[in-house]
């Protein structure tokens, strides 16, 4: 899968915010080397979600869920397994706004526990 190229303004406008988000994770003990669940959420069509979650299998997350906003509009919740440091989540952020550009959906971020101990 070809994906487009990110508007260097919006990652950096999305990793300020996950900077945030790895400064509590880190304050909260987070082990940012560990794997762990790391879910990612897309707003838009139904249908179009269906078909960005078939392509973003092949690039190694899985569906979580599916929900409807209070509003009426469906949101999807993708998962993959990878740790938190700065370069996995600018990765996985750029990835998402790739497939956000590509598919014309919302991405709406990403979120998981702090992992603080190795899980065997």
């Amino acid at each position: 899968m070809t994906l487009p190229p990110v508007d260097p303004d919006r990652l950096e406008q999305e990793w300020l915010a996950d900077r945030d988000v790895l400064a509590n994770l880190r304050e909260n003990g987070d082990r940012p080397e560990l794997a762990r669940a790391v879910d990612v959420s897309f707003r838009g069509p139904e249908d179009v979600l269906e078909r960005l979650t078939e392509a973003a299998e092949e690039l190694g997350f899985d569906f979580l869920e599916i929900e409807e906003s209070d509003d009426g509009d469906p949101w999807v919740f993708l998962v993959r397994e990878q740790g938190t440091d700065d370069e996995s989540i600018r990765a996985l952020t750029t990835v998402c706004l790739q497939l956000e550009a590509a598919f014309g959906v919302e991405y709406d971020g990403w979120g998981c526990p702090a992992q603080t101990v190795s899980v065997q």
